[in-house]
C-alpha cells in the first residue's frame, strides 16, 4: 500500500513529449517571496483589521522576529536550503500536507467542497452511467498523457494534480492524515485499478468498469450493472454504515481505521476502496430545487457516501447530479476540467463510436466484520454527524439583475466588483469589516496550487466608510471605489505571482517546530501569537471562485464559528453563490445575502458605465 505525507512522485518521472504532463519540469518554481517584503505586506494587510494598541503589539512583534541575524532570517536560510534540494519540486512541498492533512476536524462539511452539475436528460441510472463511463475516458486519456496542457492568457498550467484525481483517498493517522495515491514510489505511473465503488442504501460495492483487455465499459453496460446493483442492496443493518466513519474527527477515526484494519476481511475491503478509480453515491433522495441539491452534495446523510475518497460522483433519483471533493490533493479548477470534459459532446459522441465491444462489468458487495465495538462506533459517527449537519446552514443565493458582461462596462474587473461588494454588505449585516480570504490559483508555477490572499485593504475600508458617511457625494464614492477596486487587482497580481506573506510566514513557523531546537530557536514567537497574525487568518468570509457552465453551484462549509463561506460564480448575466455557516449565527448569513443584492445594485447605480476601461 503506498502512501505518504508529500502528495507527489518520489522521483522526478519523464513525461510524454506534447503530452498532458509535458509542462511538467518546464514551469517556473514557486518563488520565495523576499523576506523584507513578507514583513512589509503582513504588516500592511493585517494593519486594517487592528485598533491602535493591536497594532502597535504587532509591529514589536514584527520587529522581534525580523531582527537583523534574528529568528526570520536563521528560518528563512533553512526554508531556502530546504527548497534547492534535489527532490523537492517547491518550498511548498510540505506546507500543503501540514494544511490540509494536519487538520483534526472531520472533512465532511469543514473541508471536502462539490459542485452541482448543470441538469441533463435521463433516469438516476442513465445519468450516472453517462457520468462514469465519461470520467473513465478522461482518466484513460489522462494516462495515455492525451489531454492538452491547460492554459491561461496562452500559458501552460501545472497540471500535476489531475494525478490525485484517479484511485486516491486521505488515510486517517493519529497525528496528521496520509494520501494514498498513485504516481507515488511504490506506484510510479498512473493507478492501474480497474474498477469503482457504488454506494446505494450505505452499501459498498466494488464494479469493474474497464476490462481485461483495457476497453472502457458502455454506457449501456454500466446502467445495467447499476440496475443490477440497486436490485441487490440491502439497507445496511443498524451500526453497519461503515461510510458514517469518515465523518468523524480525523483523530478518533485513525483509531477506529487500525482497529477495523486488524481483520483481514476489513483490510480487503478498505484495500477496495481506497484502490478505486473513484467513488459513485447512488441516492434514494430526489432534491426539490437546487438549494436542496446542494446540501445533500455537501454532506447528504453522511452514510451514503465516503468522504475521504478524492473523487465522488453523487446522482439522486430523479437524475440530479453532482460532485463531492477530498481537497488534499485537488483544488477546485483543476475539478472543473474534469467536469467541462464530461460534459463536452465531443466525449459522447466518441464514446458512441466506439467499435469495441469490452466484456460486461462485473459486481460484488464488499464485506465487512464488524465486533460490537465498531458498531457503537459507527452509530456515534452517525448521530455526531447529524449533529454536524444539522449544525450547518446554508444559501443558495442568485442574482439575476447582471454579471460579468454589465460589471465590465463599469470599469472593474468582476472579482474586484464582487469582492467590494462582499465587504460592504458585511459590514451592513454585522457592523464591521472582517477579515476575509480570497484563494488565488498559481497554477503557472510548478507544483502551484492557490495562494492566499487576504482581501481586506485601507482602501477597500475607506470606501465602506463613504458609503456609510451621508456627506460623502457620489462622485467621492466613485473615486473610493475605483482606488479601492484598483487596490484589490495589484494585491491579486502579487498573489498570482506567489508574492504573499500569509503562506511564507507559516512555513517559517513548522520549520521552527520542527527544527528550531537544531537551529538554534527555542522561543515561541510572539509573532504567532500577535494580534495581527491572529486577526488576519481568523475568517469572518471565506470565499473561492471555481467558474464552470457546467457547474450551476459551487459549494463549500464555513471556517469558523463566525465564518460565512462564500463560493461564489460570476456569470454572463447573473452572480451566484452558495453561502454556509454554524446555524447559530444563520441570521447574519441570511442578512448577508439580503444586503449582498442591494449592494450589487448600488454599486451598479453608483459606478457609470464608459467611464473607465477595465
Amino acid at each position: 500500500m503506498s502512501m505518504m505525507h508529500i502528495v507527489q512522485p518520489a522521483e522526478k518521472p519523464t513525461h510524454k513529449p506534447g503530452g498532458t504532463f509535458s509542462s511538467l519540469g518546464t514551469l517556473p518554481r514557486v518563488p520565495i517571496p523576499d523576506l523584507a517584503d513578507t514583513q512589509t505586506r503582513f504588516e500592511h494587510w493585517c494593519t486594517p483589521l487592528l485598533t491602535p494598541a493591536e497594532l502597535s503589539e504587532t509591529q514589536a512583534a514584527i520587529r522581534a522576529f525580523f531582527a537583523p541575524d534574528g529568528p526570520a532570517e536563521i528560518l528563512n536560510r533553512e526554508l531556502h536550503a530546504y527548497n534547492e534540494r534535489a527532490e523537492v519540486y517547491s518550498w511548498l512541498d510540505e506546507f500543503w500536507p501540514a494544511r490540509y492533512l494536519g487538520r483534526r476536524v472531520p472533512v465532511s462539511v469543514n473541508a471536502n467542497f462539490f459542485f452541482t452539475l448543470v441538469d441533463q436528460d435521463g433516469t438516476q441510472l442513465q445519468r450516472a452511467a453517462n457520468l462514469i463511463a465519461a470520467t473513465v475516458r478522461y482518466k484513460q486519456q489522462l494516462d495515455e498523457e492525451d489531454l492538452p496542457v491547460s492554459k491561461l492568457r496562452d500559458q501552460p498550467l501545472c497540471m500535476s494534480q489531475n494525478k490525485y484525481l484517479f484511485s486516491s483517498t486521505r488515510i486517517p493517522g493519529e497525528q496528521r492524515d496520509q494520501a494514498r495515491t498513485p504516481y507515488s514510489e511504490a506506484q510510479p505511473g498512473p493507478s492501474q485499478a480497474r474498477h469503482i465503488v457504488v454506494i446505494h442504501q450505505r452499501q459498498l460495492f466494488r464494479l469493474t468498469v474497464i476490462d481485461a483487455d483495457n476497453q472502457a465499459c458502455t454506457p449501456e453496460q454500466l446502467a445495467q450493472a447499476l440496475g443490477a446493483i440497486q436490485q441487490a442492496s440491502q439497507a445496511a443493518a443498524d451500526g453497519e454504515s461503515v461510510g458514517y466513519l469518515t465523518t468523524l474527527p480525523r483523530t478518533d477515526w485513525a483509531g477506529t481505521y487500525q482497529a477495523m484494519r486488524a481483520s483481514p476481511v476489513n483490510a480487503e475491503a478498505l484495500d477496495t476502496v481506497e484502490q478505486a478509480l473513484f467513488c459513485v453515491c447512488l441516492d434514494d433522495a430526489a432534491p426539490e430545487d437546487l438549494q436542496d441539491a446542494s446540501d445533500r452534495l455537501l454532506h447528504g446523510d453522511g452514510g451514503n457516501r465516503w468522504f475521504d475518497k478524492s473523487l465522488s460522483l453523487i446522482v439522486f433519483s430523479n437524475g440530479v447530479a453532482g460532485v463531492n471533493v477530498e481537497h488534499c490533493g485537488l483544488d477546485g479548477m483543476t475539478v472543473v476540467e474534469l467536469i467541462d470534459f464530461v460534459h463536452n459532446p465531443e466525449t459522447h459522441k466518441a464514446m458512441t463510436q466506439s467499435a469495441a465491444q469490452p466484456a460486461p462489468p462485473t459486481f460484488a458487495p464488499l464485506t465487512w466484520a464488524l465486533n460490537d465495538d465498531l458498531r457503537a462506533t459507527v452509530r456515534d459517527a452517525q448521530s455526531a454527524f447529524q449533529r454536524l449537519a444539522d449544525n450547518t446552514a446554508t444559501l443558495s443565493f442568485s442574482f439575476d439583475d447582471f454579471g460579468v458582461q454589465h460589471i465590465k462596462t463599469l470599469g472593474v474587473s468582476p472579482d474586484a466588483f464582487c469582492q467590494i461588494a462582499f465587504q460592504l454588505a458585511h459590514q451592513r449585516t454585522k457592523g464591521l469589516i472582517g477579515a476575509t480570504y480570497e484563494s488565488i490559483a498559481t497554477r503557472q508555477f510548478e507544483r502551484g496550487r492557490t495562494e492566499a490572499m487576504r482581501v481586506v485593504t485601507p482602501e477597500i475600508v475607506a470606501f465602506v466608510d463613504a458609503m456609510a458617511d451621508a456627506s460623502t457625494s457620489e462622485a467621492e464614492r466613485r473615486e473610493c471605489f475605483y482606488a479601492a477596486a484598483e487596490q484589490h487587482i495589484q494585491r491579486v497580481r502579487a498573489c498570482q505571482g506567489g508574492q504573499a506573506p500569509e503562506q511564507h510566514l507559516w512555513q517559517l513557523q513548522l520549520i521552527a517546530q520542527e527544527k528550531g531546537a537544531a537551529l538554534g530557536i527555542d522561543e515561541d514567537f510572539a509573532l504567532f501569537h500577535s494580534p495581527g497574525w491572529l486577526k488576519m487568518r481568523d475568517d469572518y468570509l471565506s470565499t473561492s471562485s471555481a467558474p464552470s457552465e457546467n457547474a450551476t453551484v459551487f459549494g463549500f462549509g464555513a471556517t469558523s464559528e463566525q465564518c460565512i463561506g462564500t463560493a461564489y460564480m460570476v456569470r454572463r448575466s447573473a452572480i451566484k453563490a452558495y453561502l454556509s455557516t454554524p446555524r447559530a449565527v444563520a441570521q447574519h448569513m441570511q442578512a448577508f445575502a439580503e444586503h449582498l443584492s442591494d449592494v450589487f445594485r448600488e454599486l451598479s447605480q453608483l459606478l457609470q458605465p464608459g467611464e473607465r476601461n477595465e
